[in-house]
């Protein structure tokens, strides 16, 4: 698990772009009882564990966006699955573990993980 440790800490604190493709209040494509609090999305040309453009949780606005520029801020490493979920903050604020935890424990509650910092 080092490698995961050493790649977080080579992505956190990294500005990135991206696109929202599940904004606030949008379901789940496959799990209609899902509705996503937080805008969900991906980091765009940035390929994921699981062939796929890296995942990201948006934090720092209520509204639905369609599109974020942020810092990455924290990484959830999934010990259950290929992919880690990023972190980012709209205006690189930090948020305590906590807030972070609640904000994703919707999908997250699914898997085993930890926040990496």
């Amino acid at each position: 698990m080092v490698w995961r440790d050493d790649l977080a800490k080579d992505v956190i604190g990294r500005i990135v772009v991206g696109t929202i493709d599940r904004p606030i209040g949008s379901r789940h494509p496959r799990h209609s009882d899902m509705v996503y609090p937080v805008n969900y999305g991906f980091v765009d040309g940035v390929i994921a564990g699981d062939g796929e453009e890296q995942d990201v949780y948006v934090l720092g606005t209520d509204e639905p966006i369609e599109s974020f520029e942020g810092k990455v801020i924290a990484v959830y490493h999934r010990l259950d699955d290929v992919e880690d979920k990023w972190i980012v903050s709209l205006d690189g604020s930090d948020y305590p573990d906590e807030e972070i935890l609640r904000a994703i424990r919707f999908q997250e509650q699914y898997f085993e993980g930890e926040l990496l910092r």
